[in-house]
């Protein structure tokens, strides 16, 4: 299994798929197109059934029971777009094996190393086979390592008909790097009682909460004047900008927080001084402390308003995802079924909150219950991503697992 997972994950890394933040079509790129439809050749290779893409890019197949007891219908997703904002084309994966615990090569040339200084997650992997990059783009672990998992558990219980197992559905979804993965998925096509995102990280996350979040996009408007003749007749908007940020707690970011704690993030600044547009997201797991996040963004906007004149800042607040805990509680079974496999392949479930977000957080809402499983890929959306072998073999473990304790 383990030689099967290997080769389909290093097939599909070397397929662009990066998404478009920019686009105004679904999917927002081509390639992901590209992708779907050789997934779908190889879904109806290895035998699933009802195999289909959809006119938004939504892949979808069936593994039917093969017992005669009724049982849950067990939902596995993955997306196929890596990020936008760095190099996921021309990915050329590098595997390390029995990794010795030193700095890894990843790029003589440029000199670029994957140093366990940097990662001391490193140090606790001396002996796995690991894949890399080569240093110039991601690997595409995210989440690519989930579909070669869920289809690569797929096939293990297809040409193991002996092994019972419920009812599978399984789907591949477009965009979700840019937040817009579930925006055309039919829950109730789709069919499943319940589904896990394999979209995490580390061996062992289960996660069943994230953030609550939302984008927030400040407008300032300023008066530009001679600096020599400016004296109470300019007003800078980037000064302004400057101010309200400083109005917000100062360690209520992302660099100063951890766990459940939420934060505001500016993530993007531009202007002159005529026009200043700020972009932040906000984020907290507890809903309460989410919307008063929300408030005080707008309170600062009205108290630096009556200092410079109504009109001066517009705010635009839009919330993007919630916490999917609020749906999971009242599914107990949805977690326990899923400790338990972690238990029996023996793997100790993480069961941190994500720092983030994932589209079960939004299918969950949308009637899918959908906690989120790890995959073994570390260092997302960057160049010194990496994936451990022995990891995503657990996974693709755990998702069989998964699928034959629904029968019992």
């Amino acid at each position: 299994m383990q030689e099967a997972l290997v080769k389909r994950f290093l097939k599909y890394v070397q397929i662009n798929t990066m998404s478009d933040d920019t686009s105004t079509t679904y999917p927002s790129s081509s390639v992901q197109l590209d992708f779907a439809k050789l997934l779908v050749e190889e879904c109806k290779a290895i035998g699933l059934s009802d195999v289909n893409l959809d006119e938004n890019g939504y892949v979808t197949a069936t593994l039917p029971s093969n017992i005669s007891k009724q049982t849950p219908t067990i939902g596995f997703i993955s997306h196929m777009d890596t990020v936008p904002d760095y190099p996921g084309d021309h990915v050329k994966p590098q595997i390390v094996k029995n990794y010795n615990g030193d700095s890894i090569v990843l790029n003589a040339s440029e000199d670029i190393h994957l140093s366990p200084k940097q990662f001391p997650i490193l140090s606790n992997l001396v002996g796995e086979s690991l894949i890399t990059t080569d240093g110039t783009t991601v690997l595409g672990a995210d989440d690519k390592a989930g579909i070669a998992e869920i289809l690569t558990a797929m096939e293990y219980l297809i040409t193991h008909p002996e092994i019972p197992h419920a009812t599978i559905r399984v789907g591949f979804t477009p965009d979700e790097e840019i937040g817009h993965g579930v925006d055309y998925f039919n829950v109730e096509k789709f069919a499943a009682d319940f589904a896990y995102t394999i979209d995490g990280c580390e061996l062992g996350e289960l996660q069943c909460e994230n953030f609550n979040a939302a984008g927030a996009t400040l407008h300032i408007h300023g008066v530009s004047v001679h600096p020599g003749a400016a004296k109470g007749k300019m007003k800078n908007s980037i000064s302004i900008a400057c101010e309200y940020q400083s109005l917000l707690p100062a360690l209520e970011v992302p660099e100063h927080t951890t766990g459940h704690e939420g934060f505001y993030h500016l993530h993007n600044m531009t202007g002159d001084i005529e026009n200043t547009t700020l972009h932040y997201i906000i984020r907290d797991h507890d809903r309460d402390q989410f919307e008063k996040r929300k408030q005080t963004m707008m309170g600062l906007v009205h108290v630096l308003n009556k200092k410079y004149g109504e009109g001066t800042i517009e705010i635009e607040i839009s919330d993007n995802y919630y916490n999917m805990k609020e749906v999971i509680d009242r599914h107990p079974q949805v977690m326990s079924l899923a400790e338990k496999a972690f238990k029996n392949v023996g793997v100790t479930p993480i069961l941190a909150p994500i720092r983030g977000g994932t589209d079960g957080a939004r299918l969950s809402f949308m009637g899918l219950p959908c906690p989120n499983i790890f995959t073994g890929g570390y260092n997302c959306h960057g160049k010194y991503e990496f994936a451990v072998i022995s990891h995503m073999l657990k996974a693709t473990e755990i998702i069989i697992e998964i699928s034959t304790l629904a029968t019992k």
